[in-house]
């Protein structure tokens, strides 16, 4: 009940603090109060108002809000999604293009599960739509799934992402962007060895901790310096009575939001103060830089608490994946056995949360990979964000990426071994085929 307490707690600190940015925004709003010529009121009501939206955004899963896509016929097609695979802690999205052929590349992006929605990835979605057949993970907030649900560590993650690369077929090339960088390449190499024909054409990460000691950041040394006896004890608390999740172990969005506010605390006030003079000055609009980026920022989800921990312990703190030593359903995991599929990491030279080192590491770990099949490109002066939403993702590794995935589309010719090996008929009709 202690860690329920804190959840409740830090619940009713965001919640008062919206209170008081609508209270704010509806005193200051008072006709009676334009009749005085002081500008206090003017900036309480602005100040009410950004601080409202601020607090109240953070417990809202935004939408996705695609907007129609162009095509060469001259019209503009309409975006819906369509769940494909639906699973409690995540699910397989399609982004439908109304009455357009679908593309010959087929992608599947995947989304990190660190604390914010799919939809921080909602600009990629929207550059690579026009190109790409497009499909998302669309992972759930652990407050909101029922402790029926049962648990979700990093070996569950990668076996969902299994399950969705089986559900897609071979012809299917992968955008792994950040955090589960190297449990895709994992997956990989577990289809590799369990289901060959089930893998994908290609594989992209972006900014993605395979390696965090190749050059360690405040953000993937944390795990290092802390216990996890430690960490459990600090960043773990139980859902509170408000959600159905209720009881729960889990990671707060609340924590991580303020760890990555802490990072930046100087860029983030001053942002925000800019933005109560543009509204106490009438500049500023509902859909402006400020809030199209911040409605997103601000949108935080839970972590099960063992998917939290397992990342911390078993990717940054035993290096499980960049000592090839990943294990998933008791089956160590070689990524040795990837010798088709394509692989390109993407890195930005000023990224200060996975930095240039950690993702192309990759490519040493595909010991089975021929070097025509291994790419990499570092973007100079892009930071982590911007390698897969920002304009160095436009301007340039967009169009690279979507070169790679072209020049991998074929499928891959079966090795001398696989054409050598004939099938052995079953010693009796109990025998496995």
């Amino acid at each position: 009940m202690r860690y329920m307490a804190t959840y409740d707690l830090m619940e009713t600190i965001r919640n008062t603090n919206q209170w008081l940015g609508a209270s704010a925004l509806a005193m200051g709003s008072y006709p009676a109060f334009a009749l005085i010529p002081n500008p206090t009121f003017s900036w309480m009501t602005a100040w009410g108002e950004v601080t409202e939206r601020s607090f109240q955004r953070m417990i809202v899963k935004p939408d996705w809000n695609i907007p129609p896509v162009p095509s060469m016929d001259g019209q503009d097609h309409l975006v819906s999604t369509e769940i494909v695979v639906q699973k409690d802690f995540g699910d397989l999205l399609h982004f439908v293009v109304a009455d357009r052929e679908p593309p010959k590349r087929k992608v599947l992006l995947i989304a990190p599960m660190s604390g914010h929605y799919a939809t921080l990835l909602r600009s990629t979605v929207i550059s690579l739509l026009p190109d790409a057949d497009l499909y998302i993970t669309d992972w759930h907030n652990a407050r909101d799934i029922p402790v029926s649900a049962g648990k979700f560590d990093i070996e569950d993650y990668t076996l969902y992402l299994v399950e969705f690369l089986r559900e897609l077929g071979p012809d299917t090339h992968v955008i792994a962007v950040c955090q589960p960088a190297p449990l895709a390449l994992a997956a990989t190499a577990y289809l590799a060895e369990e289901d060959p024909d089930a893998q994908p054409r290609s594989l992209t990460l972006i900014g993605g901790p395979v390696d965090p000691d190749a050059t360690p950041t405040d953000v993937t040394d944390f795990g290092r310096r802390v216990g996890m006896g430690q960490l459990e004890e600090m960043m773990i608390q139980r859902v509170g009575f408000k959600y159905p999740g209720v009881g729960r172990m889990v990671y707060p969005g609340l924590l991580q939001l303020t760890s990555f506010i802490s990072m930046n605390m100087d860029t983030h006030a001053k942002a925000f103060m800019n933005q109560v003079s543009r509204v106490a000055q009438g500049e500023a609009q509902e859909h402006d830089k400020h809030n199209r980026f911040y409605d997103e920022y601000l949108a935080v989800m839970d972590m099960t608490a063992e998917f939290y921990l397992s990342t911390v312990e078993r990717i940054f703190k035993n290096l499980e994946i960049a000592k090839n030593e990943f294990v998933v359903a008791g089956k160590k995991v070689d990524l040795g056995k990837i010798t088709t599929v394509a692989v390109k990491t993407v890195e930005g030279s000023n990224d200060d949360i996975s930095a240039p080192g950690q993702c192309v590491a990759a490519l040493n770990l595909c010991t089975g990979l021929p070097d025509e099949k291994k790419a990499s490109h570092l973007e100079e002066g892009a930071g982590h964000y911007g390698i897969f939403a920002g304009k160095s993702w436009r301007k340039n590794i967009r169009p690279l990426v979507l070169d790679f995935i072209d020049a991998n589309s074929d499928a891959p010719k079966p090795s001398k071994a696989r054409r050598q090996a004939k099938p052995k008929k079953p010693a009796n009709k109990n025998a496995a085929a």
